[in-house]
């Protein structure tokens, strides 16, 4: 205290000069997961900022605890905003800023800009839940949409399966077009262009659905999931049939109690006419990564994994952040106190 309190302030320039591989973020992840199965964590379902602005965008506030990070456990505070027309202004359309604070204190540790984190860490559950829930030797990836989690998304999850064709998809042909040039660039998996979603979803193996609509509207139907599929729809707003849980073997959620909280979420209906309910719920992911009830089992097996974004997996990513910076002494040092 006589040198007053100082925090980490990191940047996102300064984040990717850390050079954090895509296996070390699935890691993070899967390991806030287990402790969230484990009952390892202390966290309340994300609530809703919406400002006066024409429905153009609204925040999202998270907030939540780890046991096992750090002494003594790590707490986070996370904000990100998302404006899906920011593309017109070339800015993201999720923008964030994280938080970090020691729990015996209250002592705020670091300030880290979190729209890289809120990207990789949807990409990264995404392929948690593809671990223990998707066949192994899934072939086929379709992907529709085209937004910052995109990306992640879909390297991740090559990263994971030895596929032998990416899928892509948006509105706007423009966007995916760049998208599909910029996984080619990355990636040795052939990626195809689809000029719809039904083209793209039709016979796939992994189908994820990541769009970002105004209104609900089906794009990804019933009839599309075959014996096998693995199917994870985060939209925003629906983009699914409202039967599409009628041929799921196991439907997953990362927490119950966040998939029943807010206005948003691509399984909003189901939830709100009891489609989706605790007797219809498989499990929730961390209960399947603690090895509390198995994944999946065969390969017939229709599974559907919905995750709305645990403020945990957050709080593990900027952990890892905060600790890699204060290693190399990345990051600017403020005067808090």
């Amino acid at each position: 205290m006589a040198d007053g309190i100082w925090l980490r302030f990191i940047s996102g320039p300064d984040i990717d000069a850390l050079g954090l591989t895509r296996l070390e973020i699935v890691d993070a992840v899967e390991e806030a997961v287990r402790e969230h199965g484990e009952g390892r964590t202390a966290f309340e379902p994300r609530v809703h900022l919406t400002p006066d602005n024409g429905g153009i965008g609204h925040f999202n506030i998270l907030r939540g605890h780890l046991d096992g990070l750090g002494e003594h456990g790590i707490s986070g505070v996370k904000v990100v905003g998302d404006f899906v027309p920011n593309y017109q202004k070339g800015l993201p359309s999720e923008l964030a800023m994280a938080t970090l604070f020691d729990p015996t204190t209250g002592m705020p540790l670091a300030v880290l800009d979190a729209t890289m984190i809120t990207a990789s860490r949807t990409g990264a559950m995404t392929t948690v839940g593809a671990r223990h829930l998707a066949r192994r030797d899934s072939k086929v990836l379709a992907h529709v949409g085209a937004r910052g989690t995109a990306w992640w998304n879909v390297t991740m999850l090559d990263d994971l399966l030895d596929l032998d064709e990416i899928r892509v998809t948006s509105r706007r042909p423009e966007s995916r077009e760049k998208f599909a040039a910029e996984l080619s660039a990355e990636l040795s998996t052939p990626v195809r262009v689809c000029a719809s979603a039904e083209e793209a979803f039709d016979g796939a193996d992994v189908l994820v659905e990541a769009t970002r609509l105004m209104e609900p509207e089906p794009l990804l139907r019933t009839a599309a999931v075959r014996p096998g599929a693995f199917v994870v729809p985060y939209g925003t707003v629906s983009a699914v049939e409202l039967d599409l849980l009628d041929v799921m073997d196991k439907v997953v959620v990362d927490d119950w109690r966040e998939a029943q909280s807010g206005r948003f979420g691509s399984l909003r209906r189901h939830v709100d006419t009891g489609r989706l309910s605790p007797e219809t719920l498989y499990a929730e992911i961390g209960e399947i990564v603690a090895g509390r009830k198995p994944g999946r089992e065969n390969d017939a097996e229709r599974n559907l994994f919905w995750h709305r974004g645990l403020s945990l997996l957050d709080v593990a990513i900027a952990h890892l952040i905060l600790r890699r910076a204060e290693a190399a002494d990345v990051g600017t040092m403020l005067r808090f106190h």
